[in-house]
């Protein structure tokens, strides 16, 4: 039983596609803060809520973004309006006395820095996810990214704090004459299992 429109489905995920091509419209920066208001109530642990956003949307910003990019990744960069950097916050412990209030969750995820990096990296990509289902709800395409030299893009986006990139999304409306046929899937019999 589905509660949305099979033309919501359809829009959010059966008929949407990553783009690598952009038309030259810009994006309002009032879309973004829509964008992040629906994203911010995806689900993570304790409400950690570790993922952190640049929007990359001026010149100055993304000739400051472009010698990060991979070869191949730097002209469909360069071409969107807006790429967000989506990084992950290895202090977001620190934050959950205000985002989980009711009981003190911090020790919940002391430990090696790579159980903190596991925490942070795990639920930054859930709250990623919903930023890609968001971005299409307010009326945005995406492109999802890796293929950037991740050092140098974090000291020079985040020196001095503990973020770290994990992937990167370009926003804005594809230019749908460039897009290839759409790439198959996996039917369900092939990677699933009822137990």
């Amino acid at each position: 039983m589905s509660i949305i429109t099979k033309e919501v489905t359809d829009h959010l995920f059966t008929e949407a596609r990553s783009h690598n091509a952009w038309q030259s419209r810009d994006i309002p920066e009032d879309t973004l803060h829509k964008l992040y208001d629906l994203m911010k109530f995806a689900p993570t642990s304790a409400n950690c809520s570790p993922l952190r956003i640049v929007f990359v949307k001026t010149a100055e910003a993304k000739a400051k973004l472009k010698p990060f990019m991979s070869a191949g990744n730097v002209e469909k960069t360069m071409q969107a309006p807006v790429t967000a950097i989506l990084a992950f916050d290895m202090d977001f412990a620190s934050h959950l006395p205000k985002l989980f209030p009711h009981v003190d969750a911090r020790p919940w995820f002391a430990g090696t820095e790579s159980t903190v990096r596991t925490v942070a990296l795990r639920n930054s990509t859930i709250q990623a996810a919903f930023f890609i289902a968001a971005a299409r709800a307010v009326g945005l395409d995406t492109g999802p990214m890796s293929g950037f030299d991740e050092a140098g893009l974090n000291a020079a986006f985040f020196a001095g704090t503990r973020f770290e990139a994990n992937f990167l999304v370009s926003l804005g409306f594809g230019d749908a004459s460039q897009m290839k046929p759409r790439l198959p899937r996996f039917g369900f019999d092939e990677v699933c299992k009822v137990v």
